[in-house]
C-alpha cells in the first residue's frame, strides 16, 4: 500500500495479519481462493499482500509460477490506487482483506482488470466491516459503539469500510464474465453452534482482541481527535463485552471472482 495506509504495521500487526489470513482460509471452507484456476498458471499477483503468507502458500500449489522466501515468489511495493505501470499480465489476480484501505474501489477493479491476461480471472474476498447480529445481543453495548465509530472514522478518511457487498457489481461492470459470488459468516466470538463457525468465531474474536488498541488508538487520536488515555478506557469497556461472550454478532465475508473476456487487450 502506500503512505496513506491507516492501520499499524508492526510485528504484532504482522502476528494478528497471519492469524487472520488462517482465519479467512477456514472461513471459505479451507481454501485459498475459490475461482476456477488450471494447475498450470504461471503468473499470480497477491495485492496488498500484508506479511506475504498467501502468496508463498500458493506457491506451493502452484511450482509453474514464476520464481526463506520461495524462488517462485517476489514482493514489489507501490500503489494499489495509482495507475500500474511496466507490469506483464497476470493469468491470476487475487484481492483479500482491502476494506477501509482504498478510496476508488472502481479504479482498483478496473486496474486489476487491465492488469490480467484474457481469458485470466481475478478474486475479490472482503467484508463489510458494519457488524451484524440476529438476535439483538448488539444494540447499545459498547462493542456495537465502537464499532459504529470505526466505520464513521473511515468514511471521514474516504475509506470504503464495507466493499463486500458491492464488489459483484464492481465487477461485473467492469467487464468480467462468469462472475460468481459467495457469502460467508465470520462469527465475532466462539458463539456458534456449528463447529465450524465456533473455531472461526475464535480466530476472530482472537485477532480483535490482538489489534483492537493499535488501530483504534490511531484511528481515533489521529482522525477523531481523542487522547489517548480516553481510547484505553473506551477500549476496556469492549474488550469486557468481547470477552464476556454474550453478544452474538459477526461480519458478512463476500467471494467474487471472475474471468476477463478472449479477446480483451492487456
Amino acid at each position: 500500500m502506500n503512505s496513506a495506509y491507516n492501520f499499524p504495521n508492526d510485528e504484532s500487526e504482522i502476528n494478528r495479519l497471519d492469524l487472520t489470513h488462517s482465519m479467512q482460509v477456514k472461513a471459505i471452507g479451507y481454501e485459498l481462493y475459490l475461482a476456477p484456476l488450471k494447475p498450470e498458471i504461471q503468473r499470480i499477483l497477491d495485492c496488498g499482500t500484508g506479511t506475504g503468507i498467501w502468496a508463498i502458500e500458493m506457491a506451493d500449489f502452484f511450482p509453474n509460477a514464476e520464481r526463506k522466501v520461495p524462488p517462485n515468489v517476489k514482493f514489489e511495493i507501490d500503489d494499489l490506487e495509482d495507475t500500474w505501470v511496466g507490469n506483464q499480465p497476470y493469468d491470476f489476480i487475487f484481492s483479500r482483506y482491502m476494506a477501509a484501505s482504498l478510496t476508488d474501489w472502481p479504479k482498483y477493479v478496473r486496474n486489476i482488470y487491465d492488469n490480467v491476461k484474457p481469458s485470466g480471472w481475478a478474486e475479490f474476498q472482503d467484508y463489510n466491516f458494519m457488524l451484524d447480529c440476529d438476535d439483538g445481543t448488539l444494540e447499545g453495548t459498547e462493542v456495537w459503539r465502537w464499532n459504529d465509530l470505526m466505520m464513521d472514522t473511515c468514511k471521514m478518511l474516504n475509506r470504503e469500510a464495507a466493499p463486500g457487498p458491492k464488489l459483484e457489481d464492481w465487477v461485473r461492470a467492469t467487464g468480467f464474465r462468469n462472475v460468481r459470488r459467495q457469502d460467508f459468516k465470520v462469527p465475532l466470538g466462539p458463539w456458534a453452534k456449528d463447529p465450524h463457525l465456533r473455531d472461526v468465531g475464535m480466530c476472530n474474536l482472537v485477532q480483535t482482541l490482538d489489534g483492537l488498541e493499535g488501530f483504534t488508538m490511531k484511528l481515533f487520536c489521529g482522525v477523531r481527535g481523542w487522547k489517548p488515555e480516553e481510547v484505553l478506557v473506551f477500549l476496556a469497556g469492549v474488550r469486557k463485552e468481547l470477552k464476556a461472550g454474550n453478544i452474538h454478532g459477526y461480519l458478512n465475508y463476500y467471494v467474487v471472482y471472475g474471468q476477463k473476456p478472449e479477446g480483451q487487450e492487456e
